[in-house]
């Protein structure tokens, strides 16, 4: 379940994060760091799903 979590992570990190963790902070600021970059996003919701 990790490995698809991972991959939605690539594609759209909020949901990828979304899925790990609901609507709690880290979700909110991956939103902003994937409209600040697109990669910052990436590497956030790979954390937070390898994290836990």
């Amino acid at each position: 379940m990790d490995l698809l979590r991972i991959i939605i992570a690539i594609l759209l990190p909020p949901l990828g994060v979304f899925l790990q963790v609901g609507l709690g902070g880290a979700f909110w600021l991956n939103i902003l760091l994937t409209l600040l970059g697109y990669i910052p996003g990436i590497v956030h919701a790979v954390w937070v799903i390898a994290r836990r």
